[in-house]
């Protein structure tokens, strides 16, 4: 059988470990914050931050949303409008292609999963290949990977205003 014939195999160990490590990285990432709507904001440099939004919290689960702030920086004029018709485009532009996921947290399991990201409402375990969106055969893998990264750059890189009392 050739490699093209191949259907790809899911490994659910390796994404359950992955899962398993999201979630101690997700804990640390949230720290104090366990009601619905809080957040918390990662500035990793001046045109690069993050946010991390609690939308809904249950015994055994919670939902959290994670999304690329657009810091571009705009210019404005004296009349507070942008300055040009350009830098509102790229403004739309980054808007329209920053990374956002929504992730669930099994508290019980203590695991995190990407359940939406993008367009993608729905990730599935796997994907036929070729398909009409173009998904990899192992997109939430690929998906749950990309969280991966994208948490431990916060927690490397990432600073956080906090506020004292």
């Amino acid at each position: 059988m050739s490699n093209l014939a191949r259907k790809y195999q899911l490994s659910l160990s390796s994404l359950m470990n992955l899962c398993d490590v999201n979630y101690m990285l997700m804990l640390k990432i949230l720290a104090n914050k366990e009601c619905v709507g809080e957040q918390r904001s990662f500035f990793i440099s001046d045109f690069l931050s993050y946010t991390v939004t609690i939308k809904e919290v249950t015994r055994y689960t919670s939902l959290v949303s994670i999304s690329q702030d657009v810091n571009l920086g705009i210019a404005k004029n004296n009349t507070g409008k942008d300055s040009n018709q350009t830098t509102r485009l790229s403004s739309n532009l980054a808007k329209l292609f920053r990374p956002a996921m929504v992730i669930r947290l099994y508290h019980d399991a203590r695991m995190a999963e990407v359940i939406s990201s993008q367009d993608i409402r729905q990730v599935k375990p796997r994907y036929d290949y070729p398909n009409s969106d173009m998904h990899q055969p192992d997109e939430k893998h690929q998906i749950n990977l990309f969280l991966n990264e994208w948490l431990q750059l916060c927690l490397r890189l990432g600073q956080v205003k906090l506020t004292l009392f």
